[in-house]
Parts: structure tokens; sequence; C-alpha cells
């Protein structure tokens, strides 16, 4: 008799993923590595399998159930390959051994893109630094031979921590205007668009501290500044600059869940309001958008109202294929109501002894048809890396977003995945 394969639920937030998305809308984020040293792809694949041990909450693929997705134990084999395609791209199940994510490498590189409805970025970062330390220990076995291996704690609770944490009588209401859409010639059939600006940390933070702010909230008024000094004034927008930023929830409730545990915030500036045209002026108003919607009760309300939408008993009768295009459709229209979305995951933290073999950490997302540029970053040691990834064939935000960090005294340089002749 044939072993009954173990399965389980999607969280809340991972349940619209695979409704949703599609060759135009991926629903896939990217996290690489860059090491010191070049790929050897035996390697990686051994790192890849011991980290699937590590965290077999990754070891699953996806099924389609009568009313929702769920996941089933993945058995097959995992298939590492060299890169040779744009980042972020849908994950065909067909080609990947049904995996939910798809591990490359290019040279020094090491790329892990990942499904939305697996996990979120943090926990993704949880996984590419488990693949990171199980390669360097495997290149340099004879040095870390020579010690115990150092002991990692990781959790592989998968819990829906959605539904233990949201409150059912909490009233949350989502803004009805929709956002400026950023315009522009778009970039040759599935092009993407990646420029990585490489940013002097200390003097990053000596900047926000000097302004009053934190990091994320001045990298949000550099974007929305961006965007209103090139594409705003170019195509005479009138509706507001939104921008989404993505809030891990983990820092605000007991949670050591590896599944989707995160919210948002939209800092949403009407640059009709001249106050907002003067870049410090801009600076004050995100700082006091952050102070407002990052509070306790605020980010109940977001997280509660969309825990509720999922798990209204209307919704969870409709049968899935029913659900199909109406969450399409749904998800479509929200769409519109941010411009662009920008993901800090911050500091990605490394045990002492690797940290000689790795140069940096990288984040990228897809871009789609609505938000046509995305925005992520993370940092390691005192690099900072601020990535766009577009499908727009001009580089007026990026351009303008460099000119204002050297305006403002702040060190970088670019590199960039060859799709755009970029000069900082």
């Amino acid at each position: 008799m044939a072993k009954q394969n173990n399965w389980r639920r999607l969280d809340n937030s991972a349940k619209i993923f695979p409704i949703a998305s599609s060759k135009k809308y991926s629903s896939v984020f990217r996290l690489s590595a860059v090491l010191k040293e070049t790929i050897e792809p035996e390697i990686l694949k051994k790192a890849v399998n011991l980290a699937l041990n590590t965290l077999s909450s990754f070891k699953v693929k996806l099924k389609k159930g009568f009313f929702w997705y769920y996941f089933e134990d993945n058995t097959k084999d995992i298939i590492i390959e060299q890169e040779k395609d744009y980042p972020c791209k849908y994950i065909d199940p067909n080609t990947n051994n049904d995996y939910l994510f798809k591990v490359t490498y290019w040279e020094k590189k090491i790329n892990l893109d990942i499904f939305h409805s697996l996990t979120d970025g943090n926990s993704g970062i949880i996984f590419l630094r488990e693949i990171v330390y199980n390669y360097i220990e495997i290149a340099h076995k004879e040095e870390f031979s020579k010690k115990l291996r150092i002991e990692r704690k990781i959790s592989n609770n998968t819990e829906d921590d959605y539904l233990k944490n949201y409150d059912k009588k909490s009233k949350g209401g989502r803004s009805g205007k929709r956002a400026f859409a950023l315009k522009g010639r778009k970039l040759l059939l599935e092009c993407i668009g990646v420029i990585h600006i490489n940013i002097n940390l200390e003097q990053l933070k000596a900047k926000a501290k000097e302004k009053g702010v934190t990091i994320t909230q001045y990298l949000t008024a550099l974007v929305i500044h961006s965007i209103y000094n090139t594409n705003y004034k170019k195509y005479n927008g009138n509706k507001p600059i939104k921008v989404c930023v993505p809030v891990d929830l983990r820092k605000y409730f007991k949670s050591e869940t590896v599944s989707n545990f995160f919210s948002y915030i939209v800092v949403a500036a009407a640059m009709q309001d001249k106050l907002l045209q003067n870049f410090d002026d801009l600076l004050k108003f995100v700082k006091q958008e952050f102070e407002r919607l990052l509070t306790p009760s605020e980010i109940s309300k977001t997280m509660s109202a969309n825990v509720k939408l999922g798990n209204n008993w209307f919704i969870k009768s409709i049968p899935l294929f029913c659900k199909l295009a109406i969450v399409k459709l749904s998800y479509i229209e929200i769409r519109k109501h941010t411009t662009t979305t920008l993901s800090n995951i911050g500091r990605v933290g490394i045990i002492g002894e690797y940290k000689k073999y790795i140069d940096k950490f990288l984040m990228l997302i897809a871009p789609e048809t609505v938000e046509k540029i995305k925005c992520s970053a993370c940092s390691f040691e005192n690099n900072l890396v601020f990535t766009f990834t577009s499908k727009l064939s001009d580089t007026e935000v990026e351009q303008e977003f460099c000119n204002k960090l050297k305006e403002q005294g702040i060190d970088f340089y670019v590199e960039g995945n060859g799709v755009h002749d970029f000069i900082s």
C-alpha cells in the first residue's frame, strides 16, 4: 500500500497567491547571496538538501482542493540550475519537480526564487541563510571540521498565526482612492530590468538620524520624491503616490512560524500639496504616516480585515473554480490602490565564522502590470543594497533616486542585469 502524503492548509495570506498568480503576475520574490568564491553546483545541491532536512516546510508541492489549494509533501529530487532567465519569473511546477521555490546560481551568486504562497521574505531569508551555511561548511570542511558544527536553532513551525492573532471584533477600512500608476514604454516581451544600488550603510544611517527618521522611512521618502520628480511630472499625475510597505508581524505578535506572517501599511502622498514637494517636508510627512499606521491597533485592524475576508463563510463555501475569476478581478482592482511596493527586510545576520565568505545579500520583487516598478532592500555588514525591478524601458526614477543620494552626500555604486544602460 502506497504511503499517504502529509498535507497542510495554506495560511491566510498564502491562499490568494495561487488564485491570483499567472505568468504576467508571478507572485515570486528572489533572495540572493553573493559569496566571495565561484559556486560549485554539486556542493550547492548538497547544501539545499541539507537545508530541506532542517526546514521540511519548504519540501512541499501545491495541490488543488475543492474549496482551496493545499500543500502536500514533495518527495521528488530538487533541481539546481545555472541562472538563465530573468529573476522572479513564474515558477512552473512541471519544470521544477513541483517545488514552489527555485534555486539557481551564477558565478559567485546563489539565487532563491520563492512563490509567495510558500512563505514571506523574512522566513525566506532563514532558508537561504541555512543553504549558505551548509554550502560554506561543505566547501571548507577542513576549517569547519576542526570544531563542532555551530548549532543553529531554527523553527519549523508552520502554524497559521493570522488565525491565532486576529481580532474578530476589529473594524478596518480600506482607502477607496486609486493611486497614481507609473506610465511609459514597457520593456519587450517578459524582460525585467534590475538595478542594484549598493549604499554605504553607515552614511545612510547617519543621514537618517540627522533627519530624525528611520532608514525605511528615509528610503520611502526617496522613492516618492523620485517618482514625483520624474514619471509623475512627466505624465501630469493627479492621484496620490502610494507606497505599500510590508510589515513583519512577528515583531508585533509572539510568533515563530515560517509560513507567511506579514501585513502592510500604505503611505499615500498627495503631491498637489506643495509642502510634500520639499524633500525635508516629505520626510516629516512619511515619518508621521509610519507612526500613525504602525501602532498595534492599526496593524491589528489591517491584519484582521484581511483574515475576516478569507474567513468569510460565503467565500469559504464557494468552490475553487468559481473563486478563480472573482479573486483575480478583485486582486487586480486592489493593486490599483498602490503605485509601488517597498520591502525592506533589514539586516541579514550571519554567524561570525561565516562572514568572511560572504560579500552581500540581495532581494528582488517581481514587477507587474500595475506596479511597473518595485523596490526592495536588505543589508549586510556596511552595505545596504536597494534594488529596483522594472518593466519600464526608461530609468528616470532610478536615476533621480541616485541623484538625491549624491545630493545628500551618501556614497553608493550601481550594478544591473544589463537590460538598461544606466549611468549613476
